[in-house]
């Protein structure tokens, strides 16, 4: 009588956690689901191939694939060195410098959207100087991938630095040994083995630019094959096509779930 009793007690036991684990957790599972369900179904519903083909869509898909591209470009070439330094480095400072590449990642986006205005607008700090070499940057394709860099390039030199951060040690001492300068062990030694972790970073800066809405509006507009990237067709098509935001917002989705998943790939063991 004992042994069924107590192997009653442990199966409740163990049931009442899981319940009391998978009922808040259901929960929030459906917060993030079902806005998202009834978008793509309410989108279907409509006409979704027509509005998915529109030229205003056709025009904010292309622009917005291109600025990010570029972004991710300028992001992996400036940004790789530059994580790889920060994570070398044993500098006192080096603290004050990785809060400031981080906070971009943490900022409103209109506060991002004000800063790059005051920075590089016609009458901003900088701006001046930019015209005298004729140089405009504001409600330009230019400032729509500079606010892309400014919102989503920390997230690819932190993935870096922390992946370089993370070499074994004793792989970087034998290259010493083996007489490597500077330039051998970064980048016949050091990009190789953090390379999943680079191109994942890469993916995940990739997506933020995609979906960069905030900082661009305030520093680039909303100019229709211009500066209108996705977010921003999206956006407009509360007032003027919501058929056309529905679809494109499936796109972006759509999109998103493939760069996430090629992401999440790279990060898991092989």
């Amino acid at each position: 009588m004992d042994e069924p009793r107590s192997l009653m007690h442990r199966l409740r036991d163990e049931t009442h956690p899981g319940w009391l684990l998978l009922v808040p957790s259901a929960v929030l599972f459906a917060v993030f689901a079902l806005p998202l369900a009834g978008l793509i179904l309410r989108s279907f519903s409509s006409d979704f191939l027509a509005n998915a083909l529109s030229r205003q869509a056709f025009q904010a898909l292309s622009l917005s694939l291109v600025t990010s591209s570029v972004t991710t470009l300028i992001a992996v070439g400036l940004g790789t060195p530059l994580a790889y330094m920060l994570a070398r480095s044993r500098a006192r400072r080096r603290a004050w410098l990785e809060l400031i590449l981080d906070l971009p990642i943490v900022l409103p986006p209109s506060v991002a959207g004000l800063a790059l205005l005051i920075a590089f607008g016609r009458s901003g700090l900088f701006g001046p100087a930019l015209s005298l070499f004729g140089i405009s940057l504001p409600f330009t394709t230019a400032a729509v991938v500079l606010a892309q860099t400014f919102v989503a390039a920390p997230l690819y030199v932190r993935s870096a630095r922390i992946g370089f951060a993370h070499v074994d040690p004793e792989l970087i001492e034998a290259a010493h040994v083996e007489g490597a300068n500077v330039w051998q062990l970064f980048y016949e030694v050091m990009v190789p083995i953090s390379g999943r972790v680079l191109a994942s970073g890469a993916i995940l800066t990739w997506t933020r630019a995609l979906g960069e809405f905030g900082a661009t509006i305030l520093f680039a507009g909303n100019l229709e094959g211009v500066t209108q990237t996705m977010p921003m067709a999206i956006y407009l098509g509360f007032e003027r096509n919501l058929g056309v935001a529905m679809a494109l917002a499936v796109v972006l989705i759509a999109v998103s779930v493939v760069l996430l998943t090629i992401s999440k790939r790279l990060e898991s063991p092989e």
